[in-house]
């Protein structure tokens, strides 16, 4: 484990797009490794974590320990309407931040510059300090104005991964999908993982 992967500073967005067990794994992961983990919610989100996972988050009032089943010293969920939080300002460094699941809503305010609460500014200020931004939609199909907006995000330096597993490493369970999506993100972010092993191709 690097010194760098250690001081690694990350803003995690959970909207209420279905997928939630893809924002718990990766806080699991990345509270492994970074000081620092800013958690925002969206109105939505809570509902869909208690749907999709076993915890029981309340939407008025979320806390660490509802959200991830444990207390951790390095997580922090953030209000959503507190524009005084570190994400919200420019001159806040941190490595990265993504938005996991995002929904087409959240897609469409981001791409069209309307930050409406903080995890839409936060995102709005990764784009324009030009730092990394990841953005995980799960919904499917998607139709012209999603690609659009999401061709527009793409072009203003985001980078869309839409949470589609691979199977090429013989996934045996739901976890091992929810794993490659997971390991994938962590490597967008330069953070090593080992959730999914890299690609080798044997001549047989």
């Amino acid at each position: 484990m690097s010194s760098q992967e250690l001081a690694a500073k990350l803003v995690i967005g959970i909207t209420g797009a279905s997928g939630a067990p893809y924002a718990l794994k990766l806080l699991e992961e990345a509270a492994r490794v970074c000081s620092e983990i800013y958690v925002l919610l969206s109105d939505q989100a809570a509902q869909v974590i208690n749907l999709e996972t076993d915890r029981k988050v309340n939407a008025a009032n979320p806390t660490v320990e509802s959200l991830m089943g444990q207390s951790y010293s390095n997580i922090r969920i953030l209000d959503k309407r507190d524009y005084f939080s570190p994400p919200a300002s420019g001159s806040f460094l941190h490595d990265g931040m993504v938005i996991v699941p995002c929904s087409m809503g959240t897609i469409g305010r981001i791409a069209n510059g309307i930050s409406n609460d903080l995890l839409t500014r936060a995102a709005d200020v990764c784009l324009k300090e030009k730092r990394k931004l990841i953005l995980v939609p799960r919904e499917t199909p998607w139709n012209l104005i999603h690609l659009r907006n999401m061709t527009a995000l793409a072009e203003a330096g985001a980078t869309i991964m839409p949470a589609s597993p691979g199977f090429y490493h013989q996934p045996n369970s739901i976890d091992d999908l929810v794993n490659h999506v997971v390991g994938r993100i962590l490597q967008q972010l330069g953070i090593a993982q080992n959730l999914v092993p890299q690609w080798q191709y044997n001549e047989e």
